[in-house]
């Protein structure tokens, strides 16, 4: 099996190409500098070129607090972008994997969201993800929409990696109490995305590590794991001031990964320590 996997130099696109060697298929990564998602006939070219036997989209503008003030950026990657891979798809008749995000929701109550649940996004990014969402409905019938939060990995910048550097240049951090979610570790979400790529299973799908905490809980388990001595203080959203207003539920239910026979992910307790061995500690 070829697999085309958008966004490769990415904390997620890294891993996904790597889990897919891994088992021994295919992996074509491209990367803005070889399919710049945005241009039509340019990713029309690649795909076709590729010889792929499915597409796992995981390129995005993911600049939460920028996309406030990059809308018809955000909205040509996210939205046209996805667009443009899905019509290619389409006219190819090849199965799409679209990662997406809890972002589409409104982020209010405490319930797990439902993937089926109406989409009412808060901000600028999760808009741009949603239209994403809806154009793959529109142009496919083998797709996948596999939503995820709080991602954390080796390759790139994450939550993580900022904490053990304030950390370490600061002794103490201020981190919001009032958003609950869970950590999801893309090597783990990598296997899973490779196990659902291989079968015809096509549907919305939620997928983090499971647990779940708040952003305060999840640096002071960080710096607990690290064995670093740093003040944590628990502040609220609104004196945390942001650009975008983030969701405070991003609970996600599962059930769908276990009534369709896939491995849920481990605890992100787990999945913590085994990226801070990854990376050889703090930072």
């Amino acid at each position: 099996m070829r697999v085309l996997v958008t966004g490769a130099k990415g904390q997620l696109g890294h891993d996904v190409v790597n889990e897919l060697e891994k088992r021994g298929l295919e992996a074509v990564g491209v990367d803005v500098e070889e399919m710049d998602i945005t241009d039509a006939p340019a990713v029309d070219r690649c795909i076709r070129g590729a010889g792929a036997d499915a597409v796992i989209h995981c390129a995005a503008y993911t600049a939460v607090d920028a996309a406030e003030d990059n809308v018809e950026l955000c909205r040509r990657v996210n939205a046209d972008g996805t667009y443009n891979i899905a019509r290619v798809c389409r006219e190819l008749d090849l199965p799409m994997m679209y990662i997406s995000t809890d972002y589409v929701f409104d982020g209010q109550g405490e319930r797990p969201w439902d993937p089926d649940e109406k989409r009412d996004p808060l901000n600028v990014y999760g808009q741009t993800k949603c239209e994403g969402e809806m154009a793959i409905e529109k142009l496919l019938s083998k797709y996948f929409i596999v939503r995820i939060a709080w991602v954390f990995g080796v390759n790139g910048k994450n939550f993580i990696k900022t904490m053990l550097r304030l950390g370490k240049e600061k002794g103490a951090v201020s981190v919001v109490d009032d958003q609950i979610g869970s950590p999801t570790y893309t090597y783990d979400l990598a296997r899973l995305l490779v196990d659902m790529i291989q079968t015809d299973k096509y549907g919305i799908y939620h997928a983090t590590n499971e647990g779940l905490c708040s952003w305060y809980e999840f640096a002071q388990e960080i710096f607990r794991q690290a064995s670093m001595d740093v003040e944590v203080t628990p502040v609220s959203s609104e004196q945390f001031a942001a650009k975008a207003k983030r969701p405070k539920n991003s609970r996600m239910n599962k059930d769908k990964l276990d009534e369709m026979g896939f491995e849920r992910l481990p605890s992100w307790q787990d999945a913590l320590s085994r990226y801070l061995a990854a990376v050889g500690g703090p930072v």
